[in-house]
């Protein structure tokens, strides 16, 4: 028998009777208010299927574009039309609805139940047994799996520490666990009702919360900085479209568009144009542009997007498990493929919002998809891979896994051809994107790219990390399908923690690498996994106590539990150690001084030709500016043009001794100054040596800056 508790009860019918010295309310202010209510309680979902129809359709305009050779402002434009023509129409559509197709959120029977407990459906509640009343053969499996999924977790938790544990432990008892969940998930969908009962709808409080934590997110993204050393090309990038108002679809750090692109990066993701644009119509800075106005809009929507999945797979407690997953991101970072470094450190990176907001918002527009097949969950499926492909070429190799675990999981179960229909739509445009720029722009290589291959234990290190939180971590992996919400939601973390399972296995990624030539995105497979969901989801797991305020109290326990080993035994986002760094003012996302330096290098009176300068520095200059070009803009890109080539020996060796960690003589350096035009060099006044040889090099002083950040600049003579 069910408890009585997790039965929904509708709310009695409210007593329009005014209580003694209660005035009543006038119909219009009740109408009001209802609407207030309602507003809020749709606008996470408003704000994000919007964003997400939005930024598909500028990238599309975006891939149209090159067929015109439209500058990047007037696509803008176009785009900017098109989004207030889609909103009218939208608005209109909405005005029109019949009054019981537009019923306020509010008077939904949900709204009565508590801001931390969304109440499970009812029917689907009234079939959720304990233990004790199962078949017998359901009771075995279901220890099988909670025991195959500690030993995976604790072992893998231990993998590759002090603890000696053979990857091969986690791996089979992961994948044991996994393959015992989705039976076990399967078997409870074949016996569970039909048609699959609607979720309930987030209420205006719950709504009114995530709003308020998306906007505390928002605002943080303005005060951390994290210097990466791929914001050169992102960012320069950006910028280089922003002041040109060009696409360069040839290289542009090392040349003026003349160099052939870097073949692991073609020119098929749209926010890098978007950004540029956005900040030439506007006429800002595009680094400005980027990090004042649409990073802070980029954090509110990933964190609306982790709060609406919470939601629909919660079974119960979503507020409380959302805040669980919140706190994750910002107590779980360090590393450098933690997912924490992900959100707000690197959320302007197109990846970064790609594991971010993609990733929950597909496994929620597939749930719903799943769970009501309409066309409208249809058209969101399609709008979201255009905006996975136009934030990150990654889309088009961690989308096919996601998809195909989710698809694989209703093979399981008979919805093979809604299974074929959400592929389709998911991976049509991205992978038929990826064929078109191959056809055209040529092959698509990870050369050049961080083709550093990571096993399968040190990819669950790198993203799922080790210790007490890897364990917490492959707890959610193993266990999510058992605690997420009945039917859909269930069978979809099964089927992903399933395909993760055998991606775990030794030797499956080492296959994949061998079979697709490259290795640069195959340590993100753990992207497919929607995990601060599923972190979240562990302090909603039912436990039994005769009373309903102590299962709240024991899920309250274990939330602070979690969240308390998170800031014990992990790196926060905040630390030095996550390479990030706390202001107290909105700034951009570089070291403040070598921003200082690049700017001050900008104002110079410089003559032709390139800058030579320390390589932070000539790191740094293209983030400020694309009319100043740089020697070596960043060395890890020199792969792609042979490292043993004359054009990256020439780079090398004069960025060693501009950085002062090499003295080559002024006849090794001459050479290689004339090949490269070399104008300006810039060498900090501790460099001795260079400023001694300058001279001998026929380059004459004509600049200094004091300390911090003193130097010297030389330009050539004549």
């Amino acid at each position: 028998m069910a408890n009585v508790d997790s039965i929904a009860v509708a709310p009695a019918e409210p007593d329009p009777t005014p209580r003694p010295g209660q005035a009543s309310r006038p119909a219009d202010a009740r109408t009001g208010l209802s609407r207030v209510r309602a507003l809020v309680a749709v606008a996470p979902a408003v704000l994000t299927d919007g964003a997400v129809i939005a930024f598909a359709l500028f990238t599309v305009l975006y891939h149209l574009a090159f067929l015109g050779d439209l500058r990047p402002s007037v696509t803008f434009r176009i785009w900017l039309l098109a989004c207030v023509v889609l909103a009218v129409v939208a608005v209109l559509r909405a005005r029109r609805r019949t009054p019981a197709d537009s019923a306020p959120v509010d008077s939904a029977p949900v709204d009565s139940a508590p801001v931390d407990s969304a109440p499970a459906d009812s029917v689907s509640a009234a079939r959720e047994e304990p233990v004790s009343a199962r078949p017998a053969a359901d009771r075995r499996l279901l220890i099988g799996v909670l025991v195959a999924a500690a030993v995976a977790a604790v072992s893998a938790g231990l993998a590759n520490t002090s603890v000696n544990v053979s990857w091969w432990i986690p791996a089979v008892s992961g994948l044991l666990a996994a393959v015992g969940g989705l039976l076990l998930v399967r078997q409870a969908w074949l016996n569970g009702p039909t048609p699959t009962p609607a979720a309930p709808a987030p209420t205006p409080a719950q709504s009114a919360y995530a709003l308020v934590v998306s906007v505390l997110v928002g605002i943080s993204s303005f005060f951390m900085a994290r210097n990466t050393p791929d914001d050169v090309y992102y960012v320069g990038k950006s910028v280089w479209i922003a002041e040109r108002d060009l696409i360069p679809l040839n290289d542009f750090l090392f040349s003026e568009n003349v160099l052939p692109s870097m073949g692991s990066q073609p020119p098929i993701p749209s926010i890098e144009v978007f950004d540029g644009a956005f900040a030439n119509v506007i006429g800002i800075h595009a680094s400005s542009a980027l990090w004042y106005v649409l990073l802070p809009i980029m954090a509110v929507l990933a964190a609306l997007a982790l709060w609406r999945l919470t939601h629909r797979w919660a079974p119960r407690r979503p507020v409380l498990a959302f805040t669980v997953a919140i706190a994750y991101l910002y107590l779980v970072a360090g590393g450098d493929a933690a997912l924490g470094t992900f959100h707000i450190p690197r959320l302007h990176e197109g990846k970064g919002m790609f594991v971010s907001a993609v990733i929950p918002l597909m496994w929620l527009y597939l749930t719903e998809w799943f769970d009501n097949r309409s066309r409208r969950s249809l058209l969101l499926i399609v709008a979201l891979s255009i905006t996975a492909i136009g934030l990150t070429n990654t889309a088009a190799i961690i989308l096919p896994m996601l998809v195909g675990a989710a698809g694989f999981a209703m093979l399981l179960v008979g919805r093979w051809k809604a299974a074929v229909v959400a592929a389709v739509a998911a991976l049509a445009y991205p992978i038929g994107s990826l064929v078109v720029s191959r056809l055209l722009l040529g092959g698509m290589s990870a050369t050049g790219a961080d083709d550093a291959f990571f096993d399968a234990a040190y990819t669950y290190r790198r993203t799922l990390l080790f210790g007490v939180v890897g364990v917490i971590s492959g707890l959610a992996l193993w266990c999510g399908a058992l605690i997420a919400r009945r039917r859909t939601p269930a069978l979809l973390a099964a089927g992903a923690a399933l395909a993760l399972s055998v991606l775990f296995v030794p030797g499956v990624l080492e296959l994949l690498s061998a079979l697709s030539g490259i290795s640069v995105v195959l340590w993100r497979v753990p992207w497919l996994l929607a995990l601060p969901t599923l972190i979240g989801l562990l302090c909603t797991v039912r436990v039994p106590a005769p009373t309903r305020a102590l299962r709240r109290a024991a899920s309250g326990g274990i939330a602070v539990l979690l969240v308390a080993s998170f800031a014990l035994f992990a790196t926060p986002m905040w630390s030095p150690k996550s390479w990030v760094e706390v202001h107290d003012r909105p700034t951009w996302k570089l070291p403040q001084q070598r921003q200082a330096i690049a700017f001050w290098i900008k104002d110079l009176d410089r003559p032709q030709g390139l800058l030579l300068a320390p390589k932070t520095i000539m790191r740094t200059t293209p983030i400020v500016t694309s009319e100043v070009r740089v020697v070596l803009p960043r060395d890890f890109y020199l792969v792609e043009y042979d490292l043993n080539s004359q054009f990256a020996k020439d780079r090398l060796l004069l960025a060693g001794f501009a950085d002062g960690a090499a003295s080559p003589t002024p006849a090794e350096l001459k050479p290689a100054l004339d090949r490269l035009d070399v104008g300006t060099i810039c060498v900090y006044n501790g460099n001795r040596y260079a400023r001694d040889t300058a001279p001998q090099l026929g380059y004459q002083e004509f600049a200094k800056r004091k300390a911090p950040g003193a130097m010297t600049c030389f330009r050539r003579v004549g």
